[in-house]
């Protein structure tokens, strides 16, 4: 998974986040979770992005948008061949750069990604497993 913000917390955008979000082929990132208090929008680059909410599957291809909003259990994969590029929307923007920053530490720690620290980490960034 490649994460490439285009606006995030550390440019001052309190109101958004806006990321590029590049899946490889079979890949599924992260687990099925849902927001507390942040709606997000998933606009198809390339490829083709499985999003799924609340049960429904979403095929997101270039120029296709899924809105997922808060409380609704979601989960994206890439469930075809090809690397798959969306782009990301988080409102407000409270899941920034440092969410991902933290799990990416956790996720390649030595010793393997520890689940209770793990969903630590999801929690003080209002993202709850599902």
């Amino acid at each position: 998974m490649t994460l490439r913000f285009r606006v995030d917390e550390t440019q001052g955008a309190g109101d958004l986040v806006m990321f590029e979000f590049e899946v490889l082929p079979k890949a599924r990132v992260p687990l099925a979770h849902f927001h507390r208090d942040v709606d997000e929008a998933v606009y198809g680059l390339e490829g083709t992005m499985t999003t799924t909410v609340d049960g429904t599957r979403h095929e997101v291809g270039p120029g296709d948008v899924v809105f997922i909003p808060r409380g609704a259990v979601h989960l994206h994969e890439n469930l075809h061949e090809a690397t798959a590029r969306a782009l990301v929307v988080l409102t407000p923007g409270t899941i920034g750069r440092r969410y991902f920053e933290e799990i990416a530490a956790e996720a390649g720690a030595p010793s393997g990604p520890n689940p209770a620290r793990m969903k630590d980490i999801m929690t003080r960034h209002g993202l709850i497993p599902a």
